[in-house]
């Protein structure tokens, strides 16, 4: 859990860093990995430095914007926007749709891939305002930063460095079994 730890130090204090300097948007991205070097989850960086923007009271002077290749369906964008996040570009999903197109795979012949990733587009958005709507919320503005969940499964240890906020009722994994995951 060191390595991961360390890394998401590192991650908030550039943004931090980032802020003070000016930045108004911050794009968290996990482009970039190779054998030598695991992501973080999209999830975990965004709770950070979200959290960790807030209690240097610097939160309200940027947006955050999350490039993740972790991120595929619904549930995952609503997360990520429940935890600060400003906008999703979920690219490796919007890769694999284009390469599905290309290769025939589950698609009909008059299936061009702009339309498959607008198709996808416009599920995500139908998806995420149902989301918002099961929770009483109507715009994605309501449901940003909210942090209306539950963590199941986490170390209630964890979730309160990263995740600050969120009832952990159950108790589970850390940052230990994260790094190992990744």
């Amino acid at each position: 859990g060191e390595g991961l730890r360390i890394g998401l130090a590192s991650l908030c204090k550039d943004a931090e860093a980032a802020v003070r300097a000016g930045v108004n948007i911050l794009i968290l991205s996990d482009r970039g990995v190779s054998p030598d070097l695991a992501p973080i989850p999209m999830l975990l960086a965004t709770g950070a430095v979200h959290h960790h923007l807030m209690r240097e009271k610097l939160r309200t002077r940027c947006g955050i914007v999350c490039e993740a290749g972790d991120a595929r369906e619904v549930a995952q964008f609503a997360l990520l926007i429940g935890y600060g996040a400003a906008a999703v570009n979920p690219y490796l999903a919007i890769q694999s749709i284009e390469q599905l197109v290309e290769e025939g795979t589950y698609t009909g012949d008059d299936l061009d891939a702009a339309t498959a990733v607008k198709n996808f587009v416009k599920a995500c958005d139908k998806g995420l305002l149902k989301t918002f709507a099961k929770m009483g919320i109507s715009t994605l503005q309501s449901y940003r930063g909210a942090q209306i969940f539950e963590a199941i499964g986490l170390k209630p240890e964890f979730v309160d460095e990263y995740f600050s906020w969120t009832p952990s009722p159950v108790g589970g994994i850390g940052i230990e079994e994260l790094e190992a995951e990744a």
